[in-house]
């Protein structure tokens, strides 16, 4: 009985082992899935960056010699201790058929005894001989297990004493070994932090305007057009009394001159101001080109005025601040300009979205151009 109820702790205990094991395994590959994400997103020209590589390597060593004692010095010893349950239980099993046989070889041969009118002395011998053999077989599983049961039982204390020792040891030099590496971790992440603080990995702004020369050139050309068109008149002026006293075709002649300077000063100023509206109309998007980076598959045509682009959400984001913007994966959000220029932040975005023309700002990597 005390080793039936010893095999039924031990199984239901063993398959917490088990579990643990498994459980242990599957924290590696998360714990591996984790390191290859993070030195996939770390950049390569921010600081630490070898040495993030090199951590997670020995973590993930850890990891393994961890999960192998686990297998090889612990599930292997309870496996091994466990399979001596069932077969103690069907030598126990035996013993009790033994016995059964060992008492109906007595009862024959009691009543072969008892019966003196046709006692047979060939029967009674056979019957002997059968019960001599029966009660030997039984005697001898009996010993045995008188023998092998209290060992048995009492070989738990010292099974499990080393057992939970190579746990527990396996279990200290993982968790000491990895608090290592994670120390190490944290400090690549301070000094980064730090080099942040001082403005290391800043995108530098663009504060100057990029094309200063239109508006000077718009400002010039009317200054230099309103002396010319005075000229233009003061020399009418001057030269109408002395048409008067000339002949006709002198008249005709200053008539024909003035027309020609008329036309050919309309014809410069017409060409100064058709050369100064493409510098005009070239400088916005330079600027806007400058301090907004349209990324590379954006489509920039047909598109409402104000709209640098559009862009689709791949992740649902839920703003933190009432000057974000909210939205779910699949919304469409079109990308302004800032009021401010100098209200842009690194990483994000003004944008409107589509249908309730809701403003705000929002995360760039939460989207994808269109």
């Amino acid at each position: 009985m005390t080793a039936t109820l010893q095999l039924l702790r031990s199984a239901s205990r063993s398959e917490e082992f088990v579990n643990n094991r498994l459980i242990a395994a599957a924290v590696q590959a998360a714990s591996k899935t984790l390191m290859d994400s993070l030195n996939e997103i770390y950049e390569s020209q921010w600081t630490g960056h070898d040495l993030l590589y090199v951590q997670a390597q020995n973590l993930d060593m850890l990891w393994q010699d961890f999960t192998h004692k686990l297998a090889d010095q612990v599930l292997v010893p309870l496996n091994t201790y466990q399979s001596q349950f069932p077969e103690m239980r069907k030598k126990v099993d035996k013993r009790g058929r033994k016995l059964v046989d060992y008492d109906s070889q007595r009862h024959n041969f009691q009543s072969l005894q008892c019966n003196p009118k046709k006692r047979d002395e060939l029967k009674v011998s056979r019957g002997k001989e059968l019960l001599e053999e029966a009660k030997r077989t039984y005697e001898q599983l009996n010993s045995e297990l008188h023998d092998e049961l209290p060992a048995l039982y009492d070989s738990r204390v010292l099974f499990l004493v080393t057992n939970l020792q190579t746990l527990f040891a396996a279990e200290q030099v993982f968790h000491t070994e990895s608090s290592k590496v994670y120390s190490e971790l944290e400090a690549i992440v301070d000094k980064l932090a730090n080099e942040s603080q001082r403005g290391s990995y800043t995108l530098k702004k663009n504060t100057e305007l990029p094309s200063p020369k239109s508006p000077n050139a718009n400002s010039s050309l009317i200054i230099n057009t309103q002396p010319a068109q005075n000229n233009i008149s003061g020399a009418l002026d001057d030269t109408a009394p002395a048409a008067r006293d000339t002949s006709p075709t002198t008249q005709i002649n200053g008539n024909a001159n003035s027309n020609a300077n008329s036309n050919a000063n309309s014809n410069d100023n017409s060409l100064n101001n058709q050369d100064a509206s493409p510098q005009n109309a070239v400088a916005p998007s330079k600027q806007v080109e400058e301090l907004y980076d349209i990324p590379v598959g954006a489509t920039t045509d047909n598109l409402p005025p104000g709209v640098l682009y559009r862009v689709k959400a791949t992740y649902k984001y839920n703003r933190e601040d009432v000057d974000e913007l909210s939205f779910d994966v699949g919304e469409i959000i079109r990308v302004v300009e800032y009021d401010d220029p100098e209200e842009q932040e690194e990483g994000w975005l003004m944008g409107i979205k589509e249908g309730t023309n809701e403003k705000g700002m929002f995360p760039a990597n939460f989207t994808k151009p269109l």
